[in-house]
Parts: structure tokens; sequence; C-alpha cells
């Protein structure tokens, strides 16, 4: 079982939300006052984050979660969701999709990578993440979390935002989340692009038009995909984060919801 929380009314439609690397359910705390007025929010944190950071996953461990998650689930009775995953969340999300597709309403993906398509650049990619996983393993937390978010994909932090992330996720278990980034590394991942296109729901992704590299793979994938693209404006990676207006006023009309998101 994974350790979850849910809002709202439970006779209204399912959302699971998944959080991204470092994070928590409680990541998704300033959009569930309006999504929780017209669904069922269920968060979730994944395995070696927050209340779930005892539970170990395999290497690969995109399978294992997916079961956990199905299993949390069940156990609470919730058969068809939406789901909606940010960045590692979201390709936790394309996992759900490809092995229980029956169970979505729809898929919505936040900034989040669909798989690297050559063998080169999957081991460039471990070659990178086993250093991250490195400096996880022996650095001190805020020092790790210094580093991690000064990579060019999180440039759009202001120092305020950066230093509040930090002070954040230092509460995390570091021996946690290094099991997790190493069970779940992109470069472990297999190519998950043609997923939208036989899932037989309703696939969104939703991207901040200051994240260059997310931006860039959002209209590549639009073009080979049965996916629709919302560009979120005055945000970067975690564009739910920074433009959460902008964010509801796209992910609702997605999610088959007529409720106008008001200032």
């Amino acid at each position: 079982m994974l350790a979850y929380q849910c809002t709202g009314d439970n006779r209204q439609p399912n959302l699971v939300l998944l959080h991204g690397f470092l994070g928590s359910g409680a990541d998704w705390a300033q959009l569930l006052p309006v999504l929780s007025q017209h669904f069922y929010c269920i968060t979730i944190d994944l395995p070696g984050h927050g209340n779930s950071h005892t539970q170990r996953v395999p290497e690969p461990g995109f399978k294992a979660t997916v079961e956990l998650l199905l299993q949390t689930l069940d156990n609470l009775g919730v058969n068809r969701f939406h789901l909606l995953g940010y960045s590692l969340g979201g390709r936790i999300a394309l996992h759900v999709a490809q092995m229980a597709p029956q169970r979505l309403l729809s898929l919505q993906l936040e900034s989040c990578h669909p798989g690297l398509l050559t063998v080169a650049e999957k081991e460039q990619r471990a070659v990178s993440d086993s250093q991250w996983a490195t400096r996880l393993a022996q650095l001190p937390m805020q020092q790790f979390l210094t580093l991690w978010y000064q990579q060019p994909v999180f440039a759009e932090l202001s120092d305020a935002e950066r230093a509040l992330l930090i002070e954040r996720r230092s509460q995390q278990s570091p021996d946690a989340l290094l099991a997790m980034f190493r069970a779940t590394s992109l470069a472990w991942q297999q190519d998950l692009q043609q997923v939208p296109a036989s899932c037989g729901c309703p696939v969104h992704y939703y991207y901040g038009q200051q994240d260059a590299k997310f931006s860039a793979l959002a209209q590549r994938w639009q073009t080979r995909s049965n996916i629709h693209c919302h560009a979120i404006a005055a945000a970067g990676h975690n564009s739910h984060q920074a433009n959460p207006q902008q964010f509801l006023a796209a992910l609702l009309p997605a999610l088959g919801s007529s409720a106008e998101v008001t200032p």
C-alpha cells in the first residue's frame, strides 16, 4: 500500500494525482480546493517519497510501482479514474496506461518524458543518473538539492522559489529517494510514445512555455501520437506550481468539467 490522501466527495469522478521526484502528494495542495469541487481527488505518495518512504521497488521499478498504485486504489474501492502525473509521476502514469488502460477515464501528463529512443541516449542517461545517484548517496541533503535545482530545466525558478523547494524537500529520506531514483531512471524506461494511441482514453500533455526542453518534446510527440498539448504561460518545468490558475483553466475542460477558474 502507498500512502494517500483523499479530498472531496467520493460520489464525484475519481482523479488520481502523482507527484514528481523529490515531491509528495502534498505538492498538489494549491489545486485541490478547485479540483475537489468536481472530482474525488486521491493524492498518492510514490515509493520512497513522503509517507511512502518505507516502500522499496526493484530495478527497474515501473511495473512494481504501478502494481502498488493499483493495489492502493483497489483497497479504496476505486476502479476507474482520471490520472494526472507530473514529471516522474507522469512517467508512472504512462506505465499505468500501458498496463491497465481499462482503468483510465483520461490520462493527463505534465512535463514528463515518454522514453529515450536509442541505445546511445539510454547509455548517456545511465551515466548521468549514476552521477546524480552518487551525489544523493554522499552529499548532505541540502547540498544535493542545491545542485539538483541548478539544472537547466529549473532555470526559471527565482532564488526565493528555489530556496523554498530546497527547504521543503530536505525533510525527505535520502536513502529512500535514492532507491526510487535508481529504480525509475529514464535509462530503464522503454519508449512509451505510442501508449496514447492504444490506451483508449483522451490524453492531454501540459508543459511550461519557459521550459524549452519539454516544449520541444511535446511538439515532437504531438506529431507522432494522439495527444492534445497545452502550453502554460509564465511557467517552466512545474507549470501547475508556477501558474496554477492557467493550469487549471486547461486541465478542467480536459477532464470534462465545465467549471470556470476565477482569479
